[in-house]
């Protein structure tokens, strides 16, 4: 049929063959812990132990073009506690390559689904290399707990019928690498916002969950 292109979905031989995951982890079934690792179509990656949750405490405004880290309150444990309809960033435990001629997506959980948690990712372009940075949703009215090493999303690996001209290395994409939980910026503003921010950063202090101390 003309006009069709042809897009393949990789199986769990090609994911472990050919997609760089640091640490790799298996789907062997994990009594009484969110499932991760290889999938039959997929890869479900897990959630580190650093969060970054949104408060309200320190008046800050939300600019993706000036961002600033008073936004957020750091967390690290175990777990992290979700206020009612907020939001958090995470970083994944796993790093990837993605190749050139692949592109990656994500989508949630069904175990987090069901219980108002909704996780996004953009997508992982043609040779972007790094850890994901994680945005998780509450959207229910009361606090969500997550579970730091444990899967929290499932990685889908996309291969095109021709591979791209342009890849997201040769862009020189701003969050290629990135290292740490990245928060936004455009480039151009991020120096700017950085020298502005290392200050607030400095002088806040890191909040622990219940489980790190």
């Amino acid at each position: 049929m003309s006009g069709v292109t042809n897009v393949a979905i990789l199986s769990d031989a090609q994911i472990q063959r050919e997609i760089v995951i640091r640490p790799f982890a298996d789907g062997t079934p994990r009594p009484g812990v969110i499932s991760y690792g290889l999938s039959s179509y997929g890869y479900d990656v897990r959630v580190g132990r650093h969060f970054k949750v949104f408060t309200n405490v320190y008046g800050a405004v939300v600019d993706p073009k000036n961002f600033s880290p008073t936004a957020f309150v750091d967390i690290e444990g175990d777990y992290c506690l979700i206020p009612p309809n907020s939001f958090a960033l995470a970083e994944s435990l796993e790093y990837f390559e993605i190749p050139r001629d692949l592109l990656a997506i994500c989508v949630g959980k069904s175990t987090y689904a069901r219980c108002g948690i909704i996780v996004n990712i953009t997508p992982l372009e043609p040779e972007w290399r790094g850890k994901i940075t994680l945005e998780i949703s509450n959207t229910t009215p009361l606090p969500a707990k997550i579970y730091a090493n444990e899967g929290i999303a499932q990685i889908i690996f996309l291969r095109a019928e021709q591979v791209c001209r342009v890849s997201y290395a040769d862009k020189r994409g701003k969050y290629q690498d990135q290292k740490g939980l990245t928060l936004p910026f455009v480039l151009g503003t991020e120096l700017a916002a950085s020298s502005r921010n290392d200050k607030v950063s400095e002088d806040r202090p890191k909040v622990l969950s219940p489980a790190a101390e």
